[in-house]
């Protein structure tokens, strides 16, 4: 009886090219972390280590900058999901930041607290001493994260100089760092928002219900619908209604908006995604449109 070796797809690709890079981390520095905030494609991370590394536990904890402005419904799935993993949370507060004096609460209606984690990831990296941060950016999502490499280095200052960044032909990474550097690794660099959600619905992963269609009170401001809720002053004339939507990015709740959706399987969710020609940070993250450069600011002083 003759056997047929079957296949490799896009997706068989793109998972083999991410474990081969978790298993590089591990093996090149000494103390690297996950970083994982409950997203779609932080929830992709998790399972692409257990592929990596199960039946063992992962050689690295999971870290979430924690703004206190997230979604609850995210927050609630990402305790649950690392508790079902049995594996190490290290949450590192903005609000802790705040109260040390470390970093300055804005006010007002645009008021976000998203700009300062910077300082508390910074400063959470230094307290564990990572020297590698590994997390969920992909290149699709926005011109700077299109510049950086699957390994991202960092100098002692946290900071990033896209003119430095390092060759990595035929997959070959350089991870060495000098003490108070770090790198940051993205597994899922080469992967867009469709592959992230064909892969959710190969793996048949949960995900936080934000991400599928439903009823909220919702506003609008500069084309975008937000969430209400405490965290968010709103100006004169931006009157709550409810509408069906979903939340293509999860992110601190003053700077994310949610997309008008009938989408409620991840079926649907893969035709909506499928038809659209904008990025999700493109069409729902507020921080990202400060100016042209806005992430590339933020990515220069330490950003994820």
């Amino acid at each position: 009886m003759s056997t047929s070796a079957r296949t490799l797809t896009h997706l068989d690709d793109l998972e083999a090219e991410a474990i081969h890079i978790f298993r590089e981390v591990a093996a090149e520095l000494e103390r690297p972390v996950l970083l994982f905030s409950g997203g779609k494609d932080s929830i992709v991370l998790l399972r692409l280590a257990e592929k990596a590394f199960r039946p063992g536990k992962f050689p690295f904890p999971v870290m979430h900058i924690d703004t206190g402005h997230n979604f609850p419904e995210v927050l609630e799935f990402r305790d649950r999901r690392v508790r079902e993993l049995d594996e190490h949370l290290i949450v590192a507060s903005v609000q802790e930041s705040i109260d040390k004096g470390r970093v300055v609460e804005e006010t007002g209606p645009r008021a976000s607290r998203n700009r300062l984690q910077t300082t508390t990831l910074l400063d959470a990296i230094e307290e564990h001493q990572f020297d590698a941060a590994i997390g969920g950016a992909r290149r699709d999502e926005e011109r700077a994260r299109a510049k950086e490499r699957i390994f991202s280095f960092r100098d002692d200052f946290g900071q990033w100089n896209p003119r430095v960044q390092r060759p990595e032909l035929w997959n070959v990474y350089n991870a060495r760092v000098r003490k108070g550097e770090h790198v940051r690794a993205f597994p899922i660099s080469n992967w867009t928002e469709l592959d992230v959600w064909q892969y959710v619905a190969r793996e048949q992963l949960e995900l936080p219900r934000i991400y599928f269609a439903h009823e909220r009170e919702v506003f609008r401001r500069d084309g975008m619908l937000y969430a209400c809720s405490d965290f968010v002053e709103r100006m004169d004339g931006e009157e709550p209604f409810s509408a069906s939507v979903r939340f293509r990015t999860v992110g601190d709740m003053t700077c994310t908006g949610g997309v008008v959706s009938d989408a409620v399987t991840i079926g649907e969710v893969v035709d909506e995604i499928a038809a659209t020609r904008v990025t999700e940070r493109g069409e729902t993250r507020a921080d990202d449109r400060f100016t042209e450069a806005a992430m590339e600011d933020r990515k220069r002083v330490g950003y994820f």
